[in-house]
């Protein structure tokens, strides 16, 4: 069994600046397929910001063990009692809720536990970790 390695804070951060650029990058794809049409139907649009911004954290997190910007520095959300399996979205969508919520207090706990879990992996049980060597 491989030793699980636990990010740091500034890590953590990384990944978050990055998704923040990774969702920049997604409203301007958006913009600029929008503005080809004329018309372009207001549910189209909603479902566009939807996506952008509630849905892409919880969808990349549950289906693919982490968002754009995990990925760039080798992490993965993972479920604590079983880190070969991603957390379920229901989960996904709690954790980005509180973490949204709680904005960077939720990171304030990283430290002080040997798991490096910020409040929001607490309340969902998740645990994020570094990507193996053999997931490459």
């Amino acid at each position: 069994m491989e030793k699980l390695n636990y990010p740091s804070v500034l890590d953590r951060v990384k990944a978050v600046v990055a998704d923040s650029f990774i969702i920049i990058i997604f409203m301007l794809i958006v913009t600029y397929a929008f503005s080809l049409f004329e018309n372009v139907h207001e549910n189209l649009r909603i479902l566009a910001f939807i996506f952008i911004f509630l849905l892409y954290d919880p969808l990349f997190t549950s289906m693919f063990g982490g968002t754009i910007g995990h990925m760039m520095f080798g992490l993965k959300v993972k479920r604590e009692k079983d880190t070969t399996k991603n957390i379920l979205f229901p989960l996904a969508i709690a954790r980005f809720l509180f973490k949204g919520s709680l904005g960077w207090i939720s990171l304030l706990t990283v430290s002080s536990n040997k798991k490096r879990k910020a409040i929001h992996d607490y309340l969902v049980r998740s645990v994020v970790i570094y990507k193996s060597k053999d997931e490459s």
